[in-house]
């Protein structure tokens, strides 16, 4: 029986990157998102990519905003699977309604920008994460991985994103000290500037003043993911944030030939979370 992984947010950018290098891989997808999950929508176009690419994709509409909604696809795995769910990457995210970026001050954004930023972008994860381990924990096997950003350690975007981010973090390192003695683990990932399908149409050639050219694509990313569910060294790595370039090299993986920089002397170096 192939191994099983949910995928939240993967109707496109890195939870798309990443199922579609699990699926190289012959797993079991499930990857989630607002929908729709049928016809040629973006959901319904990964799951069909993860199945072409060698595996079984499962693609299922699901508001993160809305608790049952989540515990219904954890049921549906559940009992599609037998109970088995081998993997849990938490990626999904949106931004709130008029997002300022960089550019607006938490004092001119609205009060309700915590919905998205924190109920969603962190909240949702530890209700998923919450799920996952109710099937992990049983059958003593399993990783959950949350994608964090830099935004941890340096201003990015705003403060609220920062908060969410910070918040995976420790997550990560807390479920890992429950999950320690039923060899369940968890780690929470720092990418760097992503190629997504946005910022290669958007023609920019600069981020924050990263060059685009140095990105990471989301399939990168999702190499580093698969690669640490094989990694023999996994439980000294459980509760521990690490950044996708200093993993990859760890790893031996390179970005079509490319190895992508790690950003973490430009955010101050020093250790991680």
């Amino acid at each position: 029986m192939s191994r099983v992984a949910l995928v939240t947010g993967a109707s496109r950018g890195v939870g798309k990157g990443i199922a579609r290098i699990l699926g190289d891989s012959g797993w079991t997808v499930y990857v989630t998102g607002r929908g729709p999950a049928t016809g040629d929508a973006p959901l319904a176009t990964t799951a069909c990519e993860i199945t072409e690419r060698g595996g079984r994709g499962h693609a299922v509409a699901c508001d993160h905003r809305d608790d049952e909604a989540i515990d219904a696809v954890f049921a549906q795995i559940a009992d599609e699977q037998d109970g088995r769910l081998d993997l849990l990457v938490n990626n999904v995210w949106a931004g709130p309604r008029g997002f300022g970026g960089f550019d607006t001050p938490f004092w001119e954004r609205p009060l309700d920008d915590w919905d998205s930023l924190i109920g969603l972008g962190l909240r949702a994860h530890y209700v998923a994460s919450v799920a996952a381990a109710r099937l992990m924990v049983p059958r003593r096997t399993g990783l959950i991985v949350n994608i964090s950003s830099f935004g941890t350690r340096g201003h990015l975007h705003s403060v609220l994103y920062g908060i969410s981010k910070a918040g995976l973090d420790k997550m990560a390192s807390d479920m890992a000290a429950d999950l320690r003695d039923h060899d369940v683990h968890t780690v929470s990932l720092w990418p760097g500037i992503v190629r997504t399908e946005k910022i290669v149409a958007s023609g920019m050639t600069h981020i924050a003043g990263f060059p685009v050219a140095d990105a990471e694509s989301p399939e990168f990313i999702g190499a580093v993911v698969a690669a640490l569910t094989d990694d023999p060294e996994l439980a000294e790595r459980s509760g521990h944030t690490f950044v996708t370039a200093e993993l990859a090299r760890d790893y031996d993986l390179t970005d079509d030939g490319h190895r992508p920089p790690s950003h973490r002397s430009v955010f101050g170096g020093g250790p991680l979370f």
